[in-house]
C-alpha cells in the first residue's frame, strides 16, 4: 500500500555523456553553451553515411571511469569489463558515481532496502564479435555457407558474448557489485526509459519495499547497425557545416537528430531514511507518468503519447500547469517530433498565465538513446540547484509550428518544479516531475 505521508528524495547523481564524466563537466558545459557534438571518430571516416557524433570521448571504459571505488569493487569491476559492452559499462560508471555522489559505500545501507531500476535500449553486437567466427564458413568462392557455422563458425564465438549484450545486465552488475538485494528490474524501453525507473523506483518507495532505490538508463545511437537503423527509420543530421550547430531543436531550419551516447544514474530515497544518515538533498520527486500511444496498424503518435504523459502526471501529483516552473523537453530536433512535442505542450499548457519555459539538453550533446532521458533529468536537477536554466543551443529561427517557449539566455528562473519529458520512435512517453526541497 502506498503510503501518503512518505516522500521520495534525490540525493545522488552520476552521468557519463558527451559533455563530460562529472556533474560539474556537464552543468559548465551547459551554462558555457559548449557543445558535445563533433566529428564522427570511433569508426572510420568513411564507415558510416554520417560524419558528426556526440560521442562519450572522456570514457575510455577503464577502471578510473568508474569514480571512487573501494578494493573489492575495484577488483570485481575490472573483472567483469570484459563481459560489459561499451553501454553497459557506461550504465555501471553511472551508476557508481551517483552511489558515491550520495554517500551509500559498501556496509552504509540496508542491502534488503536497497534495490535498483535500470533501463537501456536494444543492444545489438558490434560486427567483430562475428568477423573470424563468419571468415572460418566461407568457401573457395567466398561465399557464407551455413552449414559450417555450428562447426567452426560458433567455436570462434566467445562464450561470454551474450551476456555482454543483454538488457538486463546493467541492473545485474550493479546490484552484484554493490550488495543491493531489494527490488531489481531492468526496463528496455528506448529513449522513455529513464523517466520510466524514476516513476517505478518512486512507488516502490513509496510502498515501502525499499528505502533506497539505485535508478538509471544507458544508450547510445552509435552502434553500427543502430546507426544503419537510425538511417533507415528517422531523419538524421548527417553532418555539414560546423558540427556544434548540427542539433537544433524546435528550430525552423533543423535538419534531424544527431546520435549520441551516454548514461546517467539517480539515487532516489525515503526522505526519513536521508535524514537519519544526514544526506544532502537535490531534489524531491513529486511524481512519473507514462503513455504509449499507437494505432492498430502500429503508426506511433507520439504527441498523443505525450500529452497523455503530462495530463496523467499533473493529476498524479496535484499541481496545476501554472505551478510548473520548467519544462525540459525530448528536443529531438527532427521536423516531425518537434512539431508533435509542441502540439502536446500547447495542449497541456496553453492556457498559462505565461507560457512555460523550455530547454533541451539535445541541442548540447543529441540524443543518447536510453540515457537521454536521466542524463536530461540530471541537467534539470543541477538547473533547479543552480536556480536558473541554461539557454538552448543554436535556436535561431522560431518555427511557427513549434510555438513554445524556448529559452535562449542565462536569466531565466527555474522555478519551484521542473517537469521532464521523453518519448520514443514508437509512441512510448514518460514523464517525470521533481521540486525543489525545501524541508
Amino acid at each position: 500500500m502506498i503510503s501518503s505521508s512518505r516522500r521520495v528524495v534525490v540525493t545522488g547523481m552520476g552521468a557519463i555523456s558527451p559533455l563530460g564524466d562529472t556533474l560539474e563537466s556537464l552543468w559548465e558545459s551547459l551554462w558555457e553553451g559548449r557543445s558535445g557534438v563533433g566529428p564522427l571518430t570511433f569508426v572510420a571516416p568513411d564507415a558510416l553515411p554520417i560524419s558528426i557524433a556526440a560521442e562519450a570521448r572522456e570514457f575510455r571504459g577503464e577502471i578510473d571511469d568508474f569514480g571512487t571505488l573501494d578494493k573489492e569493487q575495484k577488483k570485481a569491476i575490472r573483472k567483469g569489463l570484459k563481459v560489459m559492452c561499451r553501454e553497459c559499462q557506461m550504465g555501471v560508471a553511472a551508476a557508481q558515481r551517483a552511489l558515491a555522489h550520495a554517500g551509500l559505500t559498501p556496509g552504509t545501507f540496508d542491502p534488503l532496502r536497497t534495490g535498483v531500476a535500470f533501463g537501456s535500449d536494444y543492444m545489438l553486437s558490434e560486427p567483430e564479435e562475428f568477423t573470424e567466427g563468419i571468415r572460418q564458413c566461407l568457401d573457395e568462392q567466398g561465399q557464407f555457407q551455413f552449414s559450417r557455422w555450428a562447426t567452426h563458425g560458433m567455436p570462434k564465438m566467445s562464450p561470454l558474448w551474450l551476456l555482454k549484450y543483454l538488457p538486463n545486465m546493467p541492473a545485474s552488475h550493479i546490484a552484484i557489485y554493490n550488495d543491493l538485494q531489494g527490488p531489481s528490474n531492468s526496463l528496455t524501453l528506448r529513449e522513455a526509459s529513464g523517466g520510466l525507473t524514476v516513476g517505478h523506483a518512486r512507488h516502490t518507495i513509496l510502498e515501502g519495499r525499499a528505502d533506497i532505490m539505485l535508478v538509471g538508463s544507458t544508450g547510445t545511437r552509435l552502434n553500427p547497425m543502430k546507426v544503419v537503423h537510425a538511417m533507415q527509420q528517422e531523419e538524421i543530421a548527417t553532418g555539414n557545416g560546423d558540427a556544434s550547430q548540427a542539433s537544433r531543436p524546435f528550430d525552423l531550419n533543423r535538419c534531424g537528430m544527431v546520435l549520441g551516447e551516454g548514461a546517467g544514474a539517480l539515487v532516489l530515497e525515503s526522505l526519513d531514511s536521508a535524514k537519519a544518515r544526514g544526506a544532502t538533498i537535490y531534489a524531491e520527486v513529486l511524481g512519473g507518468a507514462s503513455s504509449s500511444a499507437a494505432d492498430r496498424r502500429l503508426v506511433a503518435h507520439r504527441g498523443q503519447a505525450m500529452k497523455n504523459a503530462l495530463v496523467a502526471l499533473l493529476n498524479h501529483a496535484g499541481i496545476r500547469p501554472d505551478e510548473v516552473g520548467a519544462l525540459h523537453a525530448h528536443g529531438l530536433s527532427t521536423r516531425s517530433s518537434d512539431i508533435e512535442e509542441a502540439w502536446a505542450i500547447n495542449q497541456v499548457f496553453g492556457e498559462r498565465s505565461e507560457p512555460i519555459p523550455v530547454i533541451a539538453c539535445k541541442s548540447y550533446f543529441g540524443n543518447l538513446g536510453a540515457g537521454s532521458g536521466m542524463v536530461e533529468l540530471i541537467a534539470g536537477v543541477l538547473a533547479m540547484q543552480k536556480g536558473k536554466l541554461f539557454p538552448v543551443l543554436n535556436y535561431h529561427t522560431p518555427d511557427p509550428d513549434c510555438a513554445v517557449r524556448v529559452v535562449t539566455d542565462h536569466d531565466t528562473d527555474v522555478g519551484e518544479t521542473l517537469l521532464s519529458l521523453s518519448v520514443t520512435p514508437q509512441g512510448q512517453s514518460a514523464a517525470v516531475l521533481v521540486r525543489r526541497f525545501a524541508g
